[in-house]
């Protein structure tokens, strides 16, 4: 799609707009429109929310940061106190189960649905005066030339050509916006992830019981290994008040690779001895698939431009560390730093790259983006193919030989270790390479 040009001489509409009210987008409006600047926000779906599928975990210490009140008023389904993360064999798991009360005072991270978290952001956006407009496509961006090149001064949507002295891309991991004027390049298959995922709708007591959580405490469960048939990428189970997500995340170049079909692995995991308890009685009341960043910060390319910044999801801020797994609390420290440094080029007038650096230099100096050159290396090291069969055969074995009490003697375990290696694919030589990238990476 190219771009279109239009003339420098008509007065913007507005001083900011911005495409895509998730929470990337909300935030930045709801910023900048406390600092008193007019902002449009424009939502494709009918309503905020209206597109987005379950949920899941969201670290909300920055939420907290812009809405104190969040975790009073905010819908916000449990508190997360225990953190399972499991590798899960054709016949077996092996699990860390780490449950800390130390979690719950202050909260760490809650589960959220985006059907109600988004809705309830964009109601807070309108009551600080950002005027919301739900329904409209944004077919084109606005270009003029400048002194460097091309500068964005605003959007097309149906017959409408809307103005803005900056326009922020909030539009999600395909960010067509941000392609249109060569801000995003198309990624390679192994940036990118498919996504699976669905809401099953349980009793609160019945997910108290099996997830072994009370009142509104809350488990996130990572899962590694045949929940993915081997594709690079993991399965997950968080608990909502009165249902569950679950899904899975696979790697786009190694899905293509193994000939898997998304959809298929999804269900398999479904029905995996391990998963399917705890979703017995169940009925699924969403279902979809949706695109996800797996980069990290390799993914994260060019996010501001003259008149352009991007924001969330469409700047590729993602992060998972195999522990952890990071997007919303990313996307608010994005729209933080967007209002920060879009603020700045407002009252200097600059609206320049060079004018709204600020941006990047603010979400650079975030806990955020410290994190996301921290863990800089942990999209590589998870491509390492024995993470997603061999080793948790491997310790599985391990662990076999320690609990299975046949009648034959026992053996000191370390034998027990070694005769599981020379049967398993994996050799010392890749345990002590791949425990060195891990400690780099994560």
């Amino acid at each position: 799609m190219t771009a279109l040009e239009v003339s420098n001489k008509a007065e913007p509409d507005f001083d900011v707009i911005i495409v895509g009210a998730g929470i990337a987008g909300c935030i930045a409006a709801y910023q900048l429109a406390q600092q008193g600047r007019s902002v449009l926000l424009i939502e494709r779906g009918e309503a905020p929310g209206s597109k987005n599928l379950s949920g899941g975990v969201l670290y909300c210490r920055g939420m907290q940061e812009v809405f104190p009140d969040f975790l009073d008023s905010a819908p916000v389904e449990r508190r997360v106190t225990r953190n399972y993360i499991n590798f899960l064999n054709a016949e077996s798991s092996i699990g860390i189960d780490y449950k800390d009360t130390r979690l719950a005072d202050p909260v760490n991270a809650v589960t959220v649905l985006r059907a109600k978290l988004d809705p309830w952001l964009a109601g807070k956006c309108e009551e600080a005066g950002v005027f919301l407009m739900s329904g409209v496509r944004v077919d084109r961006v606005l270009t003029e030339n400048g002194a460097t090149g091309k500068r964005v001064v605003g959007v097309k949507a149906g017959d409408d050509e809307l103005r803005a002295h900056v326009v922020v891309a909030a539009d999600g991991v395909n960010s067509f916006i941000a392609q249109e004027v060569g801000l995003r390049a198309k990624q390679p298959l192994n940036h990118l992830a498919t996504g699976v995922k669905c809401v099953v709708n349980l009793p609160a007591e019945t997910i108290e019981a099996r997830f072994g959580v009370t009142g509104d405490e809350g488990a996130a469960f990572a899962v590694v290994g045949d929940c993915t048939e081997g594709v690079g990428g993991g399965g997950f189970m968080y608990t909502n008040t009165n249902s569950i997500s679950v899904g899975v995340v696979l790697r786009l170049d190694d899905l293509t690779a193994k000939r898997k079909v998304a959809t298929d692995v999804f269900d398999h995991f479904l029905t995996h001895p391990f998963i399917a308890p705890y979703l017995e009685g169940g009925e699924v009341i969403e279902y979809g698939c949706h695109m996800v960043a797996e980069g990290g910060l390799g993914m994260l390319g060019e996010i501001d431009m003259d008149g352009m910044v991007v924001v969330g999801d469409a700047a590729g801020l993602t992060l998972n560390t195999g522990l952890t797994v990071r997007g919303m609390d990313l996307a608010v420290a994005s729209g933080v730093a967007a209002a920060v440094g879009i603020g700045a080029s407002l009252e200097r007038k600059d609206f320049s790259k060079a004018g709204l650096a600020g941006y990047r230099e603010t979400l650079f100096a975030s806990p955020e983006g410290k994190d996301m050159k921290t863990y800089a290396k942990a999209p590589a090291f998870l491509e390492v193919e024995r993470m997603y069969k061999d080793y948790g055969e491997l310790i599985a074995n391990v662990l076999y030989g320690a609990f299975n009490l046949d009648t034959k003697p026992r053996e000191h375990l370390a034998k027990v270790a070694i005769r599981a290696f020379k049967k398993s694919p994996v050799k010392v030589r890749h345990l002590i390479s791949d425990g060195i990238a891990g400690v780099r990476a994560l």
